[in-house]
């Protein structure tokens, strides 16, 4: 059972990102064991490619710039990307951490709204993305 609308548009955005990063992290894992990678070395390897930050922000420029997404989608969007975080990882800047973590809110979101065939929608098109030669990222 969901959390109606209104609750689910004040939860803090921060608190969407952490549970959309997890549902991506899930959903990866499960794609690429049932693509017949089973060695969890190759595995991580592989889900890097998907789960990074880069990965993340080429998924969303790709979605915004192909219309996917509904104007309320965007709109949960432009809250993750506006969000402030106290802490920004090490490993990117503040731009894709920032893209990144509106990606996250995104799924975070639609998981408390029970809109899983949306999440697996976005997913597909994650996959439909050719990892970059030497991982951590995404592109046509």
């Amino acid at each position: 059972m969901g959390i109606k609308t209104v609750q689910v548009n004040e939860i803090n955005v921060l608190a969407l990102a952490y549970m959309g990063d997890a549902v991506i992290d899930l959903h990866v894992r499960r794609e690429l064991i049932q693509s017949g990678m089973v060695q969890p070395k190759h595995l991580h390897q592989q889900a890097i490619n998907y789960v990074s930050a880069k990965a993340q922000v080429a998924l969303l420029r790709t979605l915004l710039n192909d219309k996917y997404l509904t104007p309320e989608e965007e709109s949960v969007v432009r809250r993750g990307r506006n969000a402030k975080s106290a802490t920004i990882p090490k490993h990117t800047d503040v731009i894709t951490y920032r893209y990144s973590t509106a990606f996250e809110a995104l799924v975070g979101y639609l998981y408390f709204l029970d809109r899983h065939e949306r999440i697996e929608s976005l997913i597909e098109k994650m996959f439909e993305l050719k990892p970059l030669k030497g991982g951590k990222g995404l592109e046509r």
